[in-house]
C-alpha cells in the first residue's frame, strides 16, 4: 500500500483462514505474519507530487514513475519474504494498490500507477492491481474500498462500530450490528497538515500535533474551509489531492500566522470527521482509529472532545496495528479477486452492484 500521504510503501504478509466467506462477513480471520515499510526518497515524493496536476510530458513521466514504483514495491516484497524466511512460491498473490495520481470518478476514471506487470516479473508472484477502476466502471466512486474489509474483520454482532482511517484523506466505515454497512471519505486527514508543515518547517509532518497546538484556531478561516461544497455532499462520495491541496488552501488564506493555520487545519480534520460520524453514525457504540493520524495526540484529543461520550480506541485493540490496516485491507481485496468474489460494497461506493475488483497479472 502506498497512500495519499506519499510517505512510502507498506508491505504486509497476511494469512487468511480457509473458511473465509466468499462475501464480506463477520469475523473473517486473518493473521498478520510480517510487515515491512520502505520510505519514499525526497526526489520520488517530489516527482509524484508534480504529477498530481497537469504538466509537461506527463504521460512519459507517469509511465517511468510507474516503473520506479514497481521496483520499489518489489524491493519491499522481497525484503518482507526474506524477513519471514519464505520463498515466492509460498505466496498466493500480491495485492498492489499502486500510487494514486488522479481520482476523478465524476469523470469516469481513477488512476493508480505502479506497473503491475513489472512487479509480477520482478517478484515471480501473481499480482492483483487496479482495484478501483471496476467499481468506477459500474458507476461507483471507486472509493473507499476498505469498508468491506473493515466489516469482514472488525464487525461485532452486538455493537455498532465506526472505523476511521486517517491517512492523507480520512474515511470512515460504519459497521452496525444489524443493518447495512456504509462508508465514505469525510475529507482531508493528514494531507493538508503535512503539506503546510513541510512548507513552513521543512518537516514531513507535525509530530503528535505539537506545532499545531502552539497556534489558535482562526474561526473565520475554519468556517471558510468548512464551507467547501464537498462537506455538504451526501454519500456516496470520495475525494483526494485533486480537491484538497495547497492550492485549494492558499486560495482561502489572507494574513495568518503559520501556526494558526496549522491549528485550524487540525480543527478542520477533526470537525469534518466528527460531523460525518454525528450525521451518519448517530448510533455508534465504539469508534476505532487507524492510519497515520492515529499517532497525532492533539487530533485524537480534539476528536474525543467532539465525539464524547462515545469512546475512541485504536484498531490495535481489535488485533491489527493502526499502521498496517490499510495494507492488510488490500491483501484481503486481492484474496477476494483471486477467489472471484466481490470486493466492493455498492452502498458505500454507489456502484450498480457487487463487482469483482482488480486485474490479475500472472507471474
Amino acid at each position: 500500500m502506498s497512500g495519499t500521504s506519499l510517505d512510502g510503501v507498506d508491505a504486509v504478509l497476511v494469512e487468511f483462514d480457509d473458511e473465509s466467506s466468499a462475501q464480506p462477513s463477520h469475523n473473517t480471520r486473518c493473521r498478520l505474519v510480517h510487515t515491512h515499510s520502505l520510505p519514499y526518497s525526497a526526489s520520488l515524493r517530489a516527482d509524484l507530487l508534480a504529477l498530481q496536476t497537469p504538466s509537461e510530458n506527463e504521460l512519459e513521466r507517469t509511465a517511468l514513475l510507474g516503473n520506479t514504483l514497481a521496483v520499489l514495491y518489489a524491493e519491499a516484497v522481497n525484503q518482507l519474504l526474506a524477513n519471514a524466511a519464505l520463498e515466492p512460491a509460498s505466496i498466493s498473490a500480491i495485492g498492489s494498490h499502486g500510487q494514486t495520481i488522479r481520482h476523478r470518478p465524476e469523470l469516469g476514471f481513477t488512476l493508480q500507477i505502479g506497473n503491475a506487470a513489472l512487479l509480477a516479473e520482478l517478484t515471480q508472484i501473481d499480482v492483483v492491481a487496479d482495484f478501483r477502476s471496476r467499481d468506477v466502471a459500474a458507476g461507483g466512486q471507486g472509493a473507499p474500498l476498505v469498508p468491506a474489509f473493515h466489516h469482514a474483520v472488525f464487525a461485532d454482532p452486538t455493537l455498532n462500530r465506526v472505523i476511521i482511517n486517517i491517512g492523507g484523506i480520512a474515511n470512515l466505515s460504519y459497521l452496525p450490528s444489524d443493518g447495512e454497512v456504509f462508508g465514505f471519505d469525510s475529507g482531508p486527514g493528514n494531507m493538508l497538515m503535512d503539506a503546510w508543515t513541510e512548507q513552513h518547517l521543512g518537516q514531513r509532518y507535525d509530530a503528535s500535533g505539537k506545532w499545531a497546538m502552539t497556534g489558535e484556531v482562526d474561526q473565520q478561516l475554519l468556517a471558510t474551509l468548512l464551507s467547501d461544497p464537498y462537506f455538504a455532499l451526501a454519500p456516496p462520495k470520495s475525494t483526494g489531492r485533486d480537491l484538497f491541496n495547497l492550492t485549494w488552501l492558499n486560495q482561502q488564506l489572507a494574513q495568518h500566522a503559520p501556526q494558526d493555520v496549522q491549528r485550524t487545519l487540525l480543527a478542520l480534520t477533526a470537525i469534518s470527521i466528527a460531523d460525518a460520524v454525528k450525521q451518519s453514525c448517530a448510533n455508534a457504540d465504539e469508534i476505532y482509529l487507524c492510519g497515520g493520524g492515529a499517532h497525532n495526540g492533539a487530533l485524537i484529543q480534539c476528536l474525543r472532545q467532539l465525539l464524547n461520550p462515545v469512546k475512541i480506541k485504536l484498531t490495535s485493540d481489535l488485533g491489527i496495528d493502526v499502521n498496517w490496516v490499510e495494507a492488510t485491507a488490500f491483501a484481503w481485496l486481492a484474496k477476494q479477486t483471486v477467489d472471484k468474489s466481490a470486493g466492493n460494497l455498492p452502498a458505500v461506493t454507489g456502484a450498480k452492484g457487487p463487482r469483482i475488483l482488480g486485474a490479475i497479472y500472472a507471474r
